[in-house]
């Protein structure tokens, strides 16, 4: 292998490297973004769920979003009957159980939505200190031919070329590091929301029991408000969608 090829392996792992870390913190900053906004749209949609006189006052807030709001979005359709209209067979379902099989499903998108990238983040932190050191090899490799082909081989020969073969290996741990703490962190903030949607789906199953399982006033916008949920989810950006 030629030295110029050696040579443009560890620039191209350098250059690697730093696309890498582009992508982490577009990640990163996506990520916060995200959470902080839905953690605020959570928070309105559950100071007005709470508030609301009864279930079918609370069917009628379809103009919220956020991952709680369109879990009550889903959990409504369900429950929605017209007295004297022939069930389908969707709703020809015990209700309870279609309930629980609507709010599950929902419940398993707003989880893929909050997934999305991490699995991203995962990869480059993980790879990226091997990726480095991958550089460093070659640089190391070009370093040690210069020497054999020097006519009066010294050390001075070498340390350039060796030092500068090392800082592949230092980027990929500069890289690597802000991915595995990001990872870690929105791991958890994904683990909490979670479960938060968990013990609200629960608390609305036992509302909807006291109401037997039944919102029969006129739900509006409530496909609207799915129909929503279904386009935020899939707006994902392309790196979250990698994952």
């Amino acid at each position: 292998m030629s030295e110029q090829i050696q040579k443009l392996i560890v620039e191209g792992t350098l250059y690697g490297l730093v696309f890498f870390s582009v992508i982490t913190w577009i990640l990163i900053i996506a990520k916060g973004v995200q959470h902080f906004r839905l953690g605020r749209q959570n928070k309105r949609f559950t100071k007005k769920f709470w508030g609301a006189s009864n279930l079918d006052a609370a069917a009628n807030l379809a103009t919220e979003t956020g991952p709680k709001a369109r879990l009550a979005a889903s959990g409504f359709s369900a429950l929605y009957v017209v007295d004297g209209e022939s069930p389908d067979l969707e709703h020809s379902w015990d209700r309870q159980e279609l309930l629980e099989r609507h709010l599950r499903q929902q419940i398993q998108k707003e989880y893929e939505s909050l997934e999305a990238g991490l699995a991203v983040l995962a990869s480059i932190g993980s790879t990226s200190p091997f990726v480095g050191l991958f550089g460093t090899v070659f640089g190391i490799i070009h370093a040690l031919s210069a020497l054999s082909k020097a006519a009066s081989p010294s050390i001075d020969i070498v340390a350039g070329p060796i030092g500068e073969a090392l800082i592949a290996t230092g980027v990929g741990i500069a890289v690597a590091v802000p991915a595995v703490l990001a990872y870690n962190f929105y791991l958890r903030r994904l683990k909490l929301a979670s479960a938060d949607l968990d013990n609200y789906a629960t608390d609305f199953v036992n509302l909807a029991q006291k109401s037997g399982f039944r919102v029969t006033k006129p739900v509006g916008k409530i496909s609207t408000q799915l129909q929503s949920a279904d386009a935020a989810n899939t707006a994902t950006p392309a790196l979250g969608r990698a994952a």
